[in-house]
């Protein structure tokens, strides 16, 4: 009888395939323009959650299917991980005001929020994350301290909570001013002195731009354009 996942087990999924997944993006990125650029989804730490929130979403779902089947597992991993980028897109511009990817390079994709290709990817790496990903990471999970487990995720989670506001934060304000900059208007920033100053000299176009380079925005014509080339402009 298989073991039910707990939230712990969860939880330590969500961080570990977000730094595994922030590892792929880059070396593919590398691999595929030869450049090494930052593929983070938050402003702080080595991590893409959407790997994370993925991984955990193709666990639950295949776990329930047969092991052995490689078809099986390819097919549903394709699905599954379709169906959550495609949300999630939806999702993190919502929440950012931003996208964070867009397909709409590719030959067949739906809204520019999953194309074929990338849904192959998931399918692929269903196979890798329930055959040898996953059985490695329950070891590394299971030889974690009990008496330090509590605190320690008790500690990454107010850590990803206060990254992902502060994160919420500085891409309101470089999309703003990057906006801003391109019409050729006055950036008006917080009327609070500290406030101000982390707006100004800690969320500068040069650290957003390295920190996130393929972030996109609306102007105001409601063309999509990459944050960076508003500045550019």
């Amino acid at each position: 009888m298989k073991k039910k996942i707990n939230i712990h087990q969860l939880f330590w999924y969500f961080i570990l395939f977000s730094i595994l997944g922030l590892v792929i993006e880059t070396l593919y990125g590398y691999f595929t323009m030869g450049i090494w650029e930052s593929r983070k989804g938050l402003i702080w730490g080595p991590f893409c959650p959407v790997y994370g929130v993925g991984a955990i979403f193709l666990i639950f779902f295949l776990s329930h299917v047969d092991q052995k089947n490689y078809f099986k597992l390819f097919f549903y991993g394709a699905l599954t991980g379709a169906v959550v980028e495609y949300v999630l897109s939806y999702g993190l511009e919502a929440i950012y005001g931003s996208r964070f990817w867009d397909y709409s390079y590719t030959n067949i994709h739906i809204n520019g929020r999953i194309c074929v290709i990338y849904s192959l990817f998931w399918g692929i790496l269903a196979i890798g994350l329930m055959k040898w990903i996953k059985p490695l990471m329950d070891k590394l999970i299971d030889r974690i301290n009990l008496k330090i487990k509590a605190s320690t995720e008790i500690g990454i989670f107010l850590f990803l909570v206060v990254d992902a506001l502060v994160t919420i934060w500085s891409i309101h304000i470089y999309e703003t001013r990057a906006v801003k900059q391109y019409y050729k208007e006055e950036m008006q920033y917080s009327n609070i002195s500290w406030v101000r100053k982390i707006e100004e000299e800690y969320f500068t176009n040069e650290r957003m731009q390295k920190t996130f380079p393929n972030l996109r925005t609306k102007d105001r014509e409601g063309n999509q354009l990459f944050v960076r080339d508003l500045i550019k402009k």
